[in-house]
């Protein structure tokens, strides 16, 4: 129960910092085209959109990883006595454009540590704020937020899925395979064994296949939201809604909104996974 958990020591991590750099490669562009070619927007002498989360990333030890894969908490991270850790959603505000070949830093702080309980039990929300750099010009800021909670029991029952009144126009149709996944695994660096591991995701984290990236889809939604508005949105919130495994296939869809307009992911069977607003201001 979340009263067990000492909310009060993991908030001491509030205000906890770190700075990555890196360099933004043409070879790295060039593996992130090739693994999500046509969905990306494209720019003259501008990075694709959604790179940002390709670089600036810890270069943690194997040893140093926990049995999900992730980096052992209590690092940058709080240590949250929760085992299973999902990225639940956050903003983006683009300042200027990444550029290709070029220098790049980010400097991240957990920004608030939250208690909550939901219908699966204990959640902790950990929040993140970024910056990211180059050539001494700030490009993007971002909010991530991350949600840790208990491992679903055996017999717990299935959550149903919402359902949406509003519509909208279907843009695109993905259907991911193995291959992709670990592609875009291999470009964020990410270890979570959910994304590869299919034994794993189905008898330790009680997904019924493997699972495909918050982040893969918050890139298409991303670019989607690019070609709409024929440039990079201004503000870019988004927030994950339910997971998406390799049983089903699942199609981008827009919608026309105030100030800018709505993008989604929706699977094969009209459940929604990923959702972002953006705008121009």
């Amino acid at each position: 129960m979340t009263k067990d958990i000492d909310i009060s020591h993991l908030k001491e991590w509030i205000g906890k910092s770190e700075t990555v750099s890196d360099y933004l490669t043409n070879s790295l562009i060039d593996r992130f085209c090739a693994t999500l070619d046509p969905f990306l927007w494209s720019e003259h002498n501008a990075a694709p959109l959604g790179i940002q989360w390709c670089t600036t990333l810890p270069a943690t030890q194997t040893s140093d990883l926990s049995e999900d894969g992730h980096a052992k908490k209590g690092g940058f991270l709080p240590p949250v006595p929760l085992p299973a850790r999902m990225w639940a959603g956050g903003e983006i505000t683009h300042h200027h454009n990444l550029e290709p070949d070029a220098p790049v830093t980010r400097v991240s702080r957990v920004s608030d540590v939250v208690a909550k309980t939901g219908k699966s039990g204990s959640l902790i929300f950990v929040t993140v704020e970024q910056e990211l750099s180059s050539r001494d010009r700030l490009c993007i800021t971002e909010r991530q937020d991350f949600v840790f909670k208990d491992f679903p029991k055996a017999d717990s029952p299935k959550p149903t899925a919402q359902v949406y009144t509003d519509t909208g126009t279907q843009m695109a149709e993905v259907s991911p395979n193995p291959v992709l996944l670990f592609r875009y695994s291999a470009l964020t660096f990410n270890a979570h064994r959910i994304h590869y591991d299919q034994d794993y995701a189905r008898n330790t984290e009680g997904y019924p296949d493997l699972v495909v990236h918050g982040p893969l889809q918050a890139t298409l939604l991303l670019n989607l939201a690019a070609k709409i508005l024929g440039k990079p949105p201004r503000r870019f919130s988004y927030r994950g809604l339910a997971p998406v495994t390799l049983d089903r296939s699942f199609s981008l869809f827009h919608a026309e909104g105030k100030n800018g307009g709505k993008v989604w992911c929706e699977t094969d069977n009209g459940v929604r996974s990923f959702v972002a607003h953006y705008s121009d201001d």
